[in-house]
């Protein structure tokens, strides 16, 4: 099964996403030519495994749950755009950025420590991907209409484990469906602070 941990935005972030993303992106010219992502799929991706043998899932789920465990709750809000060169636009992330990077290495690293070929090691760039290209586009104004955006700030409380389902080849409009098989809270934080 297709396998990677992420932190899931909810309902009132991903509303806020999409209302700004349908106000001031979809509208600009070429817009209709990308691939859009569905609201509900939208993640930050902490640590993509691929395929992974149903056999070491058991483990990855504890070793998921003991990385998790050790995060303290931090607060995270959906902030601006960005673009990955010409092929991928995405919403930013703003508040606790060491505490998601920490928790993307942690991800990663129960990954490892189960046995999964995970790639090399990169700088963790917090993203939700919103589109697309299947050419080369300049995505500097789709960027740019985010400037500004800055959504209400929420708890990340846990790391989620989700499978991975691609479309089917060959049918147009189809999307990936996701699957949240296994919720790891984070540790709350000391009461009066963190």
């Amino acid at each position: 099964m297709r396998l990677f941990a992420a932190v899931l935005p909810p309902a009132h972030a991903v509303d806020e996403l999409a209302e700004a993303v349908d106000l001031r992106v979809r509208g600009l010219p070429g817009a209709d030519g990308m691939r859009w992502t569905g609201r509900a799929g939208w993640h930050f991706t902490l640590a993509f495994m691929g395929e992974v043998d149903e056999a070491l899932v058991p483990e990855l789920t504890e070793r998921l749950e003991r990385a998790a465990h050790r995060t303290r709750a931090f607060p995270l809000r959906l902030r601006g755009g960005g673009h990955f060169g010409g092929r991928a636009l995405w919403a930013g992330a703003a508040g606790g950025i060491a505490e998601l990077r920490r928790l993307a290495e942690r991800a990663d690293a129960a990954a490892r420590r189960t046995g999964l070929a995970m790639e090399e090691h990169r700088t963790y760039r917090p993203h939700l991907t919103l589109a697309r290209t299947r050419t080369e586009t300049d995505l500097r104004p789709y960027a740019a209409a985010l400037d500004g955006f800055e959504g209400t700030p929420w708890e990340v409380g846990e790391l989620a484990l989700v499978r991975s389902r691609l479309p089917v080849a060959g049918v147009p409009g189809e999307q990936p469906r996701y699957e949240t098989l296994v919720r790891c809270p984070t540790a709350r934080p000391a009461v009066g602070g963190r």
